[in-house]
């Protein structure tokens, strides 16, 4: 099997509020595949995809009940540190809350978190070994 990862679909709890959050705060224009019932943003060589949570746990046929920490992080990498404190400080004065401020972390980068409507975590980092073009 190939390593690839093409869409991440987030079941979000109101689409319209989700896609308002993205197009506004984040500044991503949806595909034109997007309707009134999914919503897609092209990111680089993977889609990110918005659909409503009930309909995405009755797709995959499991329990839509659940709350609290969803274990997993999506990562906006940046190309300076200089870059991550500009990113948050635009994104904090469009009403993004931020979970984190920018700070060295552990693993020798530096990161932020902020989180969209239905809290899922976005680490805003730059990472010496993983430096975008």
């Amino acid at each position: 099997m190939e390593q690839r990862i093409t869409i991440i679909t987030l079941g979000v709890s109101d689409l319209k509020k989700s896609r308002a959050f993205y197009e506004e705060k984040f500044g991503w224009i949806p595909l034109p595949a997007s309707s009134d019932d999914i919503i897609f943003f092209q990111l680089n060589s993977i889609q990110l995809a918005l659909f409503p949570a009930h309909a995405l746990a009755e797709d995959a046929q499991v329990a839509g009940a659940g709350s609290g920490f969803k274990k997993f992080s999506m990562a906006y990498n940046v190309r300076s540190e200089k870059e991550v404190d500009e990113l948050v400080s635009e994104l904090q004065s469009r009403g993004v809350h931020v979970l984190k401020s920018p700070q060295k972390v552990f693993w020798g980068g530096y990161s932020a978190y902020v989180e969209d409507v239905d809290h899922n975590l976005w680490e805003i980092a730059f990472n010496p070994y993983l430096v975008p073009e």
